[in-house]
C-alpha cells in the first residue's frame, strides 16, 4: 500500500509556507501582479471586503488585513482561465460531470450567459434577455409560487440579498434555503432563546482585552485564518486560550504571522494554546457542564472558606433567569456521566474551569464543530449558561462569538433572508413598498431538497453557491435537481450544481467581489457586506471584469425579477442602476441602518448595534435565561462503540478549500498531500482494524432508514485524533451525511455525527 501522499505536517500555522502557498496559487490564476496588487486593496476603506470567511476588521485598521485563505480566494476569482462558450461546445454535460470539484472549478471564469439543450447535452449560449423573459415566463407559470426554492450563498452582498428576498416575497413566497441553514443556524436559534439576538456579542477590540478565550469546535487557521493574528496578540499579552476540539490542527497550537517580520526572519512562532483538550464528537455539551460543576464546586469552597462568590451574583440577580434550575441540573448530571459523554477525565474539565474561575473577562467562541450535531441547540445554551455564571456577556473583553463562515452569511439574513421572518420585518415591507407579503412560513435547505424530491417544488434558483455539494444525501440531491422543471444558477465559475440540469437550465454569469461594477453611467457601484462581529463594511472591486458580458448579481435579480413580477411596485432597473437606492430601502426597513449610505461610506463603516452586549436581552424572560435540559440521551460516540467496528465520522475542510471550493489538493497542516480521499483516524484504531497507514477503505454509512450510502475508495491516515471518532474532507463525504439526520431546532445537517463502518477494498 502506497503511503507516498503522507509528508511532513507544517511546525506551525503561517509562517514561510503560506507565504509560498500565496505565491503559488497566484501563478497559478495566470494573473499574478493584478492578484498582487487586488490583495493590497482586501479589507481597506477603498478596496473590496475579502470574499472568503467572515471575521471581522479591527475599526482602527491596519496596514494590511488578509490572510493565505483570502490570498486563495482572490487568485481563485481572478484566474485568466475562462469557461467560455468554447469550452462547452467541448464538453457535454455527462462528461463533465466526471470531473472532480478542483478539476471543473480550474476551467476558469464564466463568460456569457448559458441555457442547457438537452438534444445535444451541451450549455449554449443565450441572450441576457431571451434568459430573463424564458425564467420569468416559467415562474409566472407555476400553479403557486411556493413550487419555487430561492437558495443564498454568503457571498451575496446585502443589497443582492434584500432585493432577491423582495423580489421574491412579492412573487409570493417565503422559501429561503440559505446556507445559513447548514451552518450556524444553531447559533441564532440558541442565542436567540438566551440572550436575545442571534448574534455574536462582542467586538473584534474585545479580543484585546479578554483574559481567557474559549475556542470550541473550531480551527481558525484553515477556515479563517486572520483569527490567529488576534489569538497570537492575545496569548502573546498572557491571555489564556482554552481549546476544545476532537482533532489536533497546527493552528491552534502554534502560529507564525506572515506580517511579523522578526518572527518571520528568525523562522519563530507563537505559542496558541495555552490548553488544548480532545473531547470526542458530540461531547462538547458534556465538557462545558463539567466546567459549570467544577465552577460550582469551586463557589462552595470559596463561601465555606469566607471568601467572596466565584459567581457574579450581582448579574445573575439582575439580570439572569433560570439559575436555580440549572444549578439543580448540573448538580444533578454526575461526573460518570460528563466523563463518558465528553470523552475527557473530570481533571481535565477542573484544569479548564480553574482558567475561566482565574479570567475576570471571558470570550467564548465556536464553529461548525459544534453547530453540526443533533444537539446543537442545547450545547450552545450550555455554553451562554456557562458565560452567565460570572457575567460574561455584555462587558469589555467578554462575550458570545459564533464565527461565520462565509463573508456575508450574516449579513444575508440580517436583511431578510429567512424562511421564518419576523412580523415587524414584513409590516414594514408591506409599508415601505404597498403589497402584500406573504406570512406562511417557507422552506429551509432540508425542507426544499424534501419538496424537490416529493415533486412538490420545480424551479430552483441559486443565488450563488454549490447546492448539489454542499447539501447531504449528495445523490438525492443531485436528483432532485434533475428532476425540476427549472434550473438557474448565478455563479462566477462552473461547479456539480449546473451539471444537474432541470428540464430548463440557466447559468448566469455574474461579477466577482474583487471587480469593478458599474451602472450604465459608468459610475463605480459600492456594495456592503456584515461580519461576524456586525460591523457593516463598504466594499468596491477593483479588477476589470473577467468578461463584458457579466452582469452584477444585483442586475441579474432586477431582470428576473421585471419579468416575473413586473414594475408596478419595484422599479427594477432603477434600483439595480444605483444601489444607494437599495440601501435607502434597508434603511426604511430594518433597524439599525439609519444613515445607511453615510454611515458605508466611513472607514471601516459601523457597527450594528447588539441589544445583548448592552445588557438589554430581548428574551421571553426579558433577562439572559438559563437552560435547565439533560445531557443528550447518547451522543454519537456512545452509540458507534456499541456497534462492533462503527466509527463516528466528521467532515471537514482541507487547508486548500473553502466550502466547496477546492483551490488544491495539498493539507500541509496535517501532512497530506496531493490526495484529498483521505480518513484520519487513531493509530491504535488503526491497529485494530488490522490495517495499514494508506490502505484503502470504503466507507460506509449506519443509518436506519434503508437507504445505502458509500463513500468508495478512501485511504487510511493515522492522526491525533480520539480512539472511536474519524475524519475527512467534505464535499466528498456528504454522500454519507442522511437528510433525515438534522439538529433539534436547528434542522442543519449532523455532518460532525456520521455513523460509519469502515470495509477494507479486499472485502468490497
Amino acid at each position: 500500500m502506497s503511503t507516498d501522499f503522507i509528508g511532513k505536517k507544517s511546525s506551525a500555522a503561517g509562517g514561510w509556507g503560506a507565504l509560498k502557498s500565496c505565491g503559488k496559487r497566484l501563478l497559478q490564476s495566470g494573473a499574478p501582479l493584478s492578484g498582487a496588487r487586488a490583495m493590497l486593496r482586501a479589507n481597506q476603506p477603498d478596496g473590496f471586503d475579502c470574499p472568503g470567511c467572515a471575521w471581522g476588521d479591527p475599526e482602527h485598521g491596519s496596514s494590511f488585513e488578509f490572510c493565505e485563505n483570502g490570498v486563495k480566494a482572490v487568485a481563485w476569482e481572478a484566474t485568466e482561465k475562462r469557461a467560455n462558450p468554447a469550452f462547452f461546445a467541448a464538453h457535454t454535460v455527462s462528461e463533465l460531470r466526471r470531473l472532480s470539484d478542483y478539476e471543473l472549478e480550474l476551467n476558469g471564469r464564466l463568460t456569457h450567459p448559458m441555457r442547457y439543450d438537452a438534444a445535444s447535452d451541451r450549455y449554449l449560449p443565450v441572450a441576457w434577455e431571451e434568459a430573463f423573459a424564458e425564467i420569468g415566463s416559467v415562474l409566472r407559470g407555476l400553479d403557486n409560487p411556493n413550487r419555487a426554492e430561492f437558495y443564498t450563498s454568503g457571498r451575496a452582498s446585502n443589497e443582492a440579498a434584500f432585493l432577491y428576498q423582495l423580489f421574491v416575497r412579492l412573487y409570493g413566497t417565503n422559501n429561503f434555503p440559505d446556507c445559513s441553514n447548514m451552518c450556524h443556524e444553531a447559533s441564532g436559534v440558541a442565542l436567540k432563546q438566551a440572550v436575545g439576538v442571534g448574534k455574536g456579542t462582542v467586538l473584534l477590540e474585545d479580543f484585546e482585552e479578554a483574559d481567557a478565550i474559549f475556542v470550541i469546535g473550531q480551527n481558525p487557521g484553515t477556515n479563517h485564518p486572520r483569527m490567529l493574528g488576534d489569538l497570537r496578540r492575545a496569548a502573546m499579552r498572557g491571555a489564556r486560550v482554552v481549546v476544545f476540539n476532537p482533532v489536533r490542527e497546527k493552528g491552534l497550537e502554534r502560529f507564525s504571522d506572515p506580517q511579523d517580520k522578526v518572527e518571520m526572519l528568525r523562522g519563530g512562532s507563537t505559542e496558541i494554546a495555552s490548553h488544548y483538550f480532545q473531547p470526542q464528537l458530540g461531547g462538547d455539551m458534556a465538557a462545558v457542564r463539567g466546567m459549570s460543576k467544577a465552577v460550582f464546586a469551586a463557589d462552595d469552597a470559596a463561601i465555606a472558606a469566607g471568601l467572596p462568590s466565584i459567581l457574579d451574583q450581582a448579574f445573575l440577580a439582575e439580570h439572569a433567569a433560570g439559575f436555580a434550575d440549572y444549578r439543580a441540573a448540573v448538580e444533578a448530571t454526575s461526573w460518570a456521566d460528563i466523563e463518558d459523554q465528553s470523552g475527557l477525565s473530570r481533571a481535565e474539565i477542573e484544569q479548564a474551569a480553574a482558567v475561566y474561575i482565574n479570567a475576570e473577562r471571558v470570550i467564548c467562541t465556536w464553529a461548525m464543530g459544534v453547530t453540526q450535531h443533533v444537539h446543537s441547540v442545547a450545547t450552545i445554551r450550555e455554553i451562554a449558561n456557562f458565560m452567565f455564571l460570572r457575567g460574561n456577556i455584555g462587558k469589555p473583553g467578554a462575550g458570545l462569538c459564533p464565527v461565520r463562515g462565509h463573508s456575508n452569511v450574516q449579513g444575508d439574513r440580517t436583511v431578510g433572508i429567512n424562511e421564518k421572518p419576523s412580523e415587524d420585518f414584513l409590516a414594514a415591507l408591506e409599508k415601505e413598498f404597498g403589497f402584500a407579503v406573504p406570512r406562511e412560513h417557507g422552506h429551509n435547505v432540508l425542507a426544499a431538497i424534501g419538496a424537490m424530491l416529493d415533486g412538490s417544488a420545480q424551479a430552483f434558483i441559486g443565488l450563488g453557491g454549490n447546492f448539489a455539494r454542499a447539501t447531504p444525501d449528495s445523490a438525492l440531491v443531485e436528483k432532485a435537481l434533475r428532476h425540476l422543471k427549472l434550473t438557474v444558477h448565478i455563479a462566477t465559475k462552473p461547479n456539480h450544481s449546473h451539471l444537474m440540469p432541470g428540464e430548463i437550465a440557466f447559468i448566469l454569469p455574474c461579477l466577482g467581489r474583487t471587480e469593478m461594477d458599474l451602472n450604465v453611467n459608468g459610475q463605480s457601484q459600492l456594495i456592503s457586506v456584515e461580519d461576524s462581529m456586525s460591523m457593516v463594511h463598504g466594499s468596491a472591486g477593483i479588477n476589470r471584469p473577467a468578461s463584458p458580458h457579466l452582469l452584477s448579481e444585483v442586475a441579474i435579480i432586477a431582470g428576473i425579477a421585471a419579468t416575473t413580477v413586473g414594475n408596478t411596485h419595484v422599479d427594477w432597473g432603477r434600483l439595480a442602476n444605483d444601489y444607494d437606492r437599495i440601501r435607502d430601502h434597508i434603511e426604511a426597513t430594518i433597524p439599525g441602518f439609519e444613515r445607511y449610505n453615510e454611515r458605508l461610506r466611513k472607514p471601516r463603516g459601523f457597527h450594528l448595534r447588539n441589544s445583548a452586549a448592552h445588557r438589554e436581552w430581548n428574551t421571553t424572560a426579558g433577562k439572559a435565561t438559563f437552560s435547565s435540559g439533560s445531557l443528550p440521551e447518547e451522543t454519537v460516540h456512545q452509540r458507534a462503540r456499541k456497534g462492533g467496528g462503527r466509527f463516528a465520522l466528521q467532515t471537514f475542510r482541507s487547508h486548500d478549500q473553502y466550502n466547496t471550493t477546492v483551490y488544491g489538493l495539498d493539507d500541509r497542516y496535517r501532512g497530506v498531500y496531493g490526495e484529498r480521499q483521505v480518513i484520519f483516524i487513531n493509530p491504535d484504531d488503526l491497529a485494530a482494524l488490522g490495517a495499514g497507514s494508506g490502505e484503502r477503505v470504503d466507507v460506509i454509512g449506519e443509518y436506519n432508514d434503508g437507504v445505502e450510502r458509500k463513500a468508495a475508495d478512501f485511504r487510511l491516515v493515522p492522526y491525533d485524533i480520539p480512539r472511536g471518532s474519524i475524519a475527512g474532507y467534505y464535499p466528498e463525504l456528504n454522500v454519507l451525511v442522511p437528510l433525515a439526520s438534522a439538529g433539534e431546532e436547528s434542522d442543519t445537517p449532523t455532518s460532525k455525527s456520521i455513523m460509519v463502518s469502515l470495509r477494507t477494498r479486499e472485502a468490497s
